[in-house]
């Protein structure tokens, strides 16, 4: 199912907030012992599942512990082992990390979705769920939920909502412009300037929404060397990125992911073109400048195809040659994710530098997207979030942030904001970045 449906009838432990950012949901309420290793959740008085039945500690044991025995579930629940989750009577659960680990709450934001003890995959999907609306009909992606009266989090304004799923974000904003659906959610700037001028449409602008960066493998192969990957971070004009691939709806980024995280480091200069520095480093590298390098990419989400054209032909000026090679979806997140040495990816939630350090950089996460194995960031990303103090943290994670800046496999040249369109009768849609935009309970109609 898609991420949207999953929120609507399922809810997490964690949600995303704005201050702070990470607020409570099926958790109510969470204590961390003097160790930061032992965390103690609270389950939300009143929680039941769709069939009425009451949410229990151990559901959600029965849950993390399915989450953790999927092929992700490590980075999902870094530093948590299957017996490191248990339960304390019918209302708390207890996580045990193998490090102090002050993050662990904001890391539960996602996928935490909780079902009935006992589920099983062959029923995964008709099992109820426990969100602000219950799951009436699914087929093939498409999908019709109902408002869940019972709901422990307060009132449900929408009677119900229906997801359509189309072939592209154009066909889904041609559709809203037609007055055919409500909503067109994440339909990037092309459709923004469509409907630039029309007083019957809302354009929701959500700031630092999506990273769609550049992967370089760090493991092996051409880009391993940290001077190559420089170098192309220098010939990279990023004012023009944002402008041409993102019609100026987006920010010029600076390698570093997280950047909507209140302890993302400004102070870390920004990168600028450097074309005579990209080919200086180039030469010292012994990089093969004769060779042409494949640049494999999807048209998954809008700009992202177009992106890694800009990027070929601007890297060309400092004397390297890319090949931009468009991937069928499911070949691309079979063959080249994870594996390849030079491709596109994207990330739709923009959390915090603690989510990405986790996910995708410390050296045993289960989506290290470039391969990148650095012992000095492994014991930077271990000292920040073992460490309570949170302006002590804020200041460890600038090391972090350093180390990814100087030497990890992303070139993130820009942000790209979040872009719905809705009908004028749209009112309370959610304005939070990433995964906090699929928070539609408090939605409404004004008719």
């Amino acid at each position: 199912m898609s991420t949207v449906v999953l929120s609507l009838g399922d809810d997490t432990l964690t949600v995303p907030g704005d201050k702070p950012n990470t607020e409570p949901r099926l958790a109510a309420s969470w204590e961390p012992s003097a160790d930061l290793r032992t965390w103690k959740f609270k389950l939300a008085k009143g929680a039941t599942f769709h069939d009425g039945s009451p949410v229990t500690a151990e559901d959600v044991v029965f849950s993390l512990k399915r989450l953790r025995a999927t092929p992700s579930g490590a980075s999902r629940l870094p530093g948590i082992q299957a017996a490191g989750i248990k339960a304390e009577g019918t209302d708390t659960v207890v996580l045990v990390s193998d490090y102090a680990n002050a993050e662990l709450p904001l890391l539960t934001r996602l996928t935490t979705f909780v079902v009935p003890a006992g589920t099983t995959d062959k029923d995964i999907e008709k099992a109820p769920g426990t969100g602000p609306f219950k799951l009436e009909w699914f087929r093939s992606g498409n999908a019709r939920l109902v408002r869940n009266e019972d709901w422990y989090g307060g009132e449900v304004h929408l009677d119900a909502i229906e997801v359509k799923i189309f072939e592209s974000p154009q066909a889904m904003a041609n559709a809203l412009l037609a007055g055919q659906i409500d909503v067109a959610s994440n339909v990037g700037a092309v459709a923004a300037r469509t409907a630039k001028g029309r007083s019957d449409i809302q354009t929701v602008r959500r700031s630092n929404d999506m990273a769609m960066p550049i992967v370089m493998r760090t493991a092996d192969g051409p880009f391993a060397d940290p001077k190559v990957r420089e170098a192309l971070r220098l010939a990279v004009d990023r004012e023009a990125m944002v402008a041409q691939v993102l019609s100026g709806y987006g920010s010029v980024a600076n390698d570093i992911l997280g950047t909507g995280d209140p302890a993302y480091d400004k102070s870390i200069p920004q990168r600028a073109r450097d074309l005579a520095q990209a080919k200086k480093l180039l030469a010292e590298a012994g990089f093969d400048t004769s060779k042409t390098y494949e640049l494999l990419t999807t048209e998954d989400i809008s700009g992202l195809a177009e992106s890694a054209t800009l990027f070929a032909n601007q890297v060309r000026e400092a004397g390297v040659k890319i090949k931009v090679v468009k991937q069928e979806s499911a070949v691309f997140w079979e063959k080249t994710w994870l594996k390849g040495s030079l491709y596109t990816t994207y990330w739709g939630t923009n959390d915090s530098v603690v989510f990405f350090a986790s996910k995708t950089m410390v050296s045993d996460s289960g989506q290290n997207e470039a391969g990148f194995k650095d012992p000095a960031f492994d014991a930077a990303y271990e000292k920040a979030i073992g460490t309570a103090d949170a302006a002590r943290r804020t200041q460890l994670l600038k090391e972090l942030q350093q180390i990814e800046y100087d030497r990890s496999g992303y070139l993130l040249w820009g942000m790209a904001d979040g872009i719905d369109l809705a009908g004028s009768a749209v009112r309370g849609l959610p304005t939070l970045p990433g995964y906090g935009r699929v928070q539609l309970e408090q939605a409404w109609l004004a008719r």
